[in-house]
């Protein structure tokens, strides 16, 4: 990819980070279902089928993983609190390099700020990702 088709592609996958950033704390989210919350918050990266093949994963740093094969990766078991904890912002791999991916569960409480439960929302919000993760994996 050249210097011009690479700038291009940093400004597209900034313009989806900041447009799913800003419009979280605008929406009431509570409708969503983990497909929903996935589409919404995860595809644009992961791709629609989670295989990391999302429209912009090819301009950024890092590969993006195949999140369907979780389950594969940690012999037959999805490790469903190490995911959850991956998707709130809790656990980052060191072996892995920085967190590239946004913080959802910040996201999440902050968008639902003024509400006093904005935590058992924001923990519901990633209990339903991780549920949806948990369906999609190959055997």
């Amino acid at each position: 990819m050249g210097t011009t088709a690479r700038r291009r592609a940093l400004v597209a996958a900034g313009l989806v980070f900041a447009g799913a950033f800003a419009s979280v704390h605008a929406e009431d989210l509570s409708k969503y279902t983990g497909p929903d919350l996935y589409r919404r918050f995860c595809a644009s990266c992961h791709g629609r089928e989670g295989l990391g093949d999302g429209p912009v994963a090819e301009s950024l740093k890092v590969m993006v993983p195949d999140l369907t094969r979780i389950a594969k990766r940690h012999g037959g078991v999805f490790p469903a609190e190490q995911v959850r904890k991956i998707v709130d912002g809790l656990e980052i791999h060191p072996p892995h390099g920085p967190r590239d991916m946004p913080v959802w569960g910040f996201e999440f409480r902050a968008a639902d700020a003024k509400n006093a439960q904005a935590g058992l929302r924001a923990t519901d919000l990633i209990a339903r990702l991780v549920d949806y993760l948990r369906s999609i994996q190959v055997p």
